[in-house]
C-alpha cells in the first residue's frame, strides 16, 4: 500500500438524502484518522447517479457537517461535473481491450443462473461472461463491462484484517458504464481517489466486497494503491441498514454534542458520559487525543438501538 505519500483521506457522501447516523460514522472515523495522522481530509459529493440524486440534499449534508464541527480541506468536488474525465479513463481501458459491450438484462442473467442450477444467492451477481466474445458495438444503449481474469486480489484492511477474492470466481466481468449512459461507481471512485491523491479510505463494510474490483481497476489504469479501513455497518434490529431512506434518523436537527458522542461510542472509543455535555470543539479535542482505529472490532455490522 501507499506509505510514502502524505496522508490524505476523504468523505464521499451521495446526495440521495440527509446525513444520517450511518454516514456520520464513516465521516467521523475518516476525519479522525486523517487528523491524527496529520493529514488532509477532503469532501467529495458522489452524484454520478443523477437519477437517485435529491435536490438540495448536498447542501443539507454540508450544513450538517459544519454544524457538527467538521472542517474539510480544499475545494468540494461533484462527480456530475467530471464526466469527460471519466470518459478519458474509460477510453484508455477500451483501447487496451479491457472493456466489452454487454446486452444482458438482469432477467436474462437470472434465467441463465436457473438453467445452470447456480446458487441464486450468488448469481447473477457473478457475471458468467455471456457477452465476452460477442463483439457487440460499444454504444450508448449497451452496458460496458471490464474484462476480468482469474486473479487473486489480496489486501490487509485496517479494521477487517486480511481479505482475498478471486475476481473471476467471486465477481466476474463488472460494469464500468451502465446502459443508461451513467458511469459506474466502481470506475469513478477509483478515478476520483487517484486524481485527488487519496492515500487512505475509511468507509463502511458494505463496500468491502467492491474493493477488489477497485484495486483491479487501479492496476489496469496504473494508479497508486491506497490503504483501506472498512467499518462495521450500523444496522437496525429488524435487519435494515441505517440509511437515508430512514429520514427520521437524519442528524441535521439533532443535538451535535450528543450525536458525536454516540458515534464515538459506536466506534468503541469509550468517551466518558460527561463529554456529551461539552461543546463540540471540546469533544473533537478529546477525540483527537484518544482516537485509536485499532479499538474497532473487525465486524461487518453492529446493531444499534
Amino acid at each position: 500500500m501507499n506509505k510514502s505519500a502524505p496522508y490524505r483521506g476523504r468523505f464521499a457522501p451521495s446526495p440521495t438524502g440527509e446525513l444520517h447516523f450511518g454516514s456520520l460514522i464513516a465521516a467521523t472515523a475518516s476525519y479522525l484518522q486523517a487528523r491524527v495522522n496529520k493529514g488532509e481530509w477532503l469532501v467529495r459529493i458522489e452524484d454520478i447517479d443523477e437519477i437517485r440524486t435529491i435536490a438540495h440534499s448536498d447542501l443539507h449534508i454540508l450544513q450538517a457537517l459544519e454544524q457538527l464541527g467538521f472542517e474539510w480541506d480544499g475545494d468540494l468536488i461533484y462527480q456530475s461535473q467530471r464526466k469527460s474525465l471519466y470518459q478519458d479513463y474509460l477510453d484508455s481501458l477500451i483501447e487496451a481491450k479491457q472493456v466489452f459491450a454487454c446486452d444482458c438484462t438482469r432477467r436474462q442473467l437470472r434465467q441463465k443462473a436457473e438453467q445452470q442450477n447456480l446458487d441464486l444467492a450468488v448469481y447473477p451477481a457473478v457475471y458468467p461472461g455471456i457477452c465476452r466474445n460477442k463483439s457487440l458495438p460499444l454504444t450508448a444503449q449497451l452496458a460496458q463491462r471490464c474484462l476480468t481474469t482469474s486473479t487473486d486480489i489480496r489486501f490487509i484492511d485496517q479494521v477487517q484484517g486480511n481479505y482475498e477474492v478471486n475476481l473471476a470466481q467471486d465477481c466476474g466481468d463488472f460494469i464500468v458504464k451502465r446502459r443508461d449512459g451513467f458511469f459506474a461507481y466502481q470506475l469513478v471512485v477509483v478515478i476520483d481517489d487517484a486524481e485527488q491523491g487519496i492515500t487512505d479510505i475509511v468507509r463502511g463494510a458494505d463496500l468491502l466486497s467492491s474493493t477488489p474490483q477497485q484495486i483491479y481497476l487501479q492496476q489496469l489504469l496504473n494508479l497508486a494503491p491506497v490503504n483501506y479501513a472498512h467499518l462495521p455497518v450500523a444496522m437496525q434490529k429488524n435487519g435494515n441498514k441505517l440509511s437515508k431512506s430512514h429520514q427520521d434518523l437524519a442528524v441535521r436537527h439533532q443535538n451535535p454534542a450528543e450525536i458525536l458522542c454516540s458515534v464515538l461510542t459506536y466506534l468503541q472509543q469509550s468517551p466518558p458520559p460527561e463529554l456529551a455535555l461539552s461543546k463540540v470543539n471540546e469533544i473533537w479535542q478529546w477525540a483527537f487525543e484518544n482516537w485509536e482505529i485499532s479499538k474497532i472490532s473487525p465486524r461487518r455490522e453492529i446493531i444499534v438501538n
